[in-house]
């Protein structure tokens, strides 16, 4: 069995190169084959409604909704729950195939065997 890769990505526009690494690594484990879980948290959050995500621009950087755009493809995208709730985000909101979900999600999936987490 492969190991997984579940990824955190604490950060947005406020801190742009931990916020590209988080979605770099996770596009990279998708390319790779790895089953990937990508949690938006913080100001990363913002990145899972529409349009978001091709505002943010850094240099050198793979353009952020094109590592979405990978993770999606065959990965899992999450949205903390508290953290959508602190930005009035609902379930309608996101783009499709992102999904809310809370802590305790979070903890099922790093726990699972061969998981390994990142957080940035």
């Amino acid at each position: 069995m492969a190991r997984s890769l579940v990824i955190k990505a604490t950060a947005g526009a406020d801190g742009p190169e931990r916020c590209n690494q988080a979605f770099t690594v996770a596009a990279a484990g998708v390319a790779s084959g790895l089953p990937v879980s990508l949690w938006l948290t913080g100001e990363s959050t913002w990145f899972a409604l529409p349009g978001r995500a091709e505002e943010f621009r850094l240099a050198h950087a793979t353009p952020l909704e094109d590592l979405l755009a990978a993770v999606l493809s065959a990965g899992q995208v999450t949205v903390c729950t508290q953290c959508a709730a602190r930005r009035d985000i609902k379930p309608d909101d996101v783009i499709p195939g992102v999904r809310i979900a809370g802590a305790p999600t979070f903890v099922e999936e790093i726990s699972t065997e061969g998981a390994q987490a990142l957080v940035y």
